[in-house]
C-alpha cells in the first residue's frame, strides 16, 4: 500500500479524492486545504481525514503526495515534496512562468536524484484508452512514417473569465495537453510554431490578451506536420479527436459520443449526443493515471510524464503564446533541462 496525501480540496482535488478513497494500492492518509472547512469537509465523504500542512508532508507517515492545489502552489509544494523524499503526483502546470518552472525542476531534480522518489506532472490525456492506444501503433510503425497529425479539443462552454484571467491563457491551459500528446505520439520535439486566433464567445476575452478559438501548426524535425484546432465553446458538448496519417495508413482516436444507439426515422438518423462536458470525457483518464503512479512508485517501474517532459510541453506553449502575439512563426526553445521525447 502507496501512503498518499492529498493537497488541495477544490473540484479537481475532490476527483482525487474519490479515485484516492477508491483505489486498492493506496492507504489514502489525509487531506490538506488552505480552507479547513473544505479539507474537513471532503475528508469526511472520503473516508479519511484532515491534515495539516506538516503532516501532509511527513515521511514517517507519508509515501506520496498528489498536488492539486492553485496553480501558484505547485512550485512550493513540489519543493517541499522532493526535500521530504516524497513520491509525487503533480497538477499542470509546474508554475505558470516557465522560467519559475525551470528553476523548479532544476532543484527538484537534486533533491528527488538522492531520494530515488518519482515525480509525475498530470498530463492525464496520456491515460486515455484510445490515444494510448493510438500511440502505441504509431510508434510501432504501423501506419509508416508520419506525416500530418491533426487534433481537435473542443469545449462546450467558455470558462469563468476569472479563471481565464489567471489561465495563462489558451496555449498554456487547453492546449499544452495536445502539445504534450504531440511529442508523445510522434516521439519528437516540434522545432517551430504557428498559431492563430480570434475572439468569438465574448469580446472581454481580447481584454485579457486571450483567444476563444485557435489554430496551431507545429513542424517536427522530420518535416512531420502537426494542426491543432482548440475552441472553448461550441454549444454541442465536448469534442475532442486525433487522427494521424502514415507513409502507409491512417490512425484514428474519434470523437466519443454517450452513447452508440442510432434511430432510423423517415428521412433521417438521429444518434447519441457528446458528453456535455470535458470532465464526463476525461474521468477515466484521472483514475489510469494515478493506477500508473501507484504502480510505478510500488514497484520501482519508469513513470511518466516526469517534471523535464511537463517543461518540454510548455516550451511549445510559450511559444505558441509568442505566436499568437506576433503573428509569425515561432522557433521554439527548449529549458537545458526538459526532456527529448524518448
Amino acid at each position: 500500500m502507496v501512503r498518499m496525501a492529498l493537497i488541495g480540496a477544490g473540484f479537481i482535488g475532490s476527483v482525487h479524492a474519490a479515485n484516492l478513497a477508491a483505489h486498492p494500492g493506496v492507504e489514502f492518509v489525509g487531506i490538506y486545504d488552505v480552507d479547513g472547512a473544505r479539507s474537513t469537509d471532503l475528508a469526511s465523504r472520503c473516508g479519511t481525514r484532515a491534515l495539516d500542512l506538516d503532516d501532509a508532508f511527513a515521511p514517517a507517515t507519508v509515501d506520496a503526495v498528489l498536488i492539486a492545489s492553485s496553480t501558484d502552489t505547485h512550485a512550493r509544494h513540489l519543493r517541499r515534496a522532493a526535500a521530504a523524499g516524497l513520491a509525487t503526483l503533480c497538477e499542470k502546470p509546474i508554475d505558470l512562468d516557465l522560467d519559475q518552472a525551470v528553476d523548479v525542476v532544476g532543484e527538484v531534480a537534486g533533491a528527488a536524484g538522492s531520494s530515488g522518489r518519482p515525480m509525475m506532472v498530470d498530463f492525464n490525456r496520456r491515460f486515455d484508452r484510445d490515444y494510448a492506444e493510438l500511440q502505441r501503433a504509431v510508434r510501432a510503425g504501423e501506419i509508416g512514417g508520419v506525416e500530418l497529425v491533426q487534433m481537435t479539443t473542443r469545449g462546450p462552454a467558455l470558462p469563468p473569465l476569472d479563471y481565464v484571467a489567471v489561465s495563462g491563457g489558451q496555449m498554456r491551459d487547453q492546449t499544452v495537453h495536445f502539445f504534450d500528446l504531440a511529442r508523445w505520439i510522434t516521439g519528437e520535439d516540434p522545432e517551430s510554431v504557428y498559431a492563430a486566433g480570434s475572439v468569438f464567445a465574448d469580446p472581454r476575452m481580447a481584454d485579457l490578451g486571450d483567444v476563444d478559438t485557435s489554430v496551431v501548426t507545429l513542424r517536427m524535425p522530420s518535416g512531420t506536420l502537426v494542426q491543432i484546432d482548440s475552441v472553448r465553446r461550441i454549444g454541442y458538448g465536448y469534442d475532442e479527436r486525433i487522427e494521424v496519417l502514415g507513409s502507409t495508413g491512417m490512425i484514428e482516436a474519434g470523437r466519443q459520443r454517450v452513447g452508440s444507439v442510432t434511430r432510423y426515422q423517415a428521412g433521417r438518423l438521429v444518434t447519441d449526443g457528446m458528453h456535455p462536458g470535458w470532465f464526463e470525457r476525461v474521468a477515466p483518464t484521472y483514475r489510469s493515471a494515478l493506477d500508473h503512479f501507484v504502480s510505478a512508485v510500488s514497484a520501482g517501474t519508469p513513470i511518466g510524464p516526469t517534471l523535464p517532459e511537463a517543461l518540454a510541453a510548455q516550451a511549445v506553449a510559450e511559444a505558441a503564446a509568442r505566436s499568437l502575439a506576433s503573428g509569425g512563426s515561432e522557433t521554439i526553445t527548449y529549458p537545458a533541462l526538459a526532456a527529448v521525447t524518448s
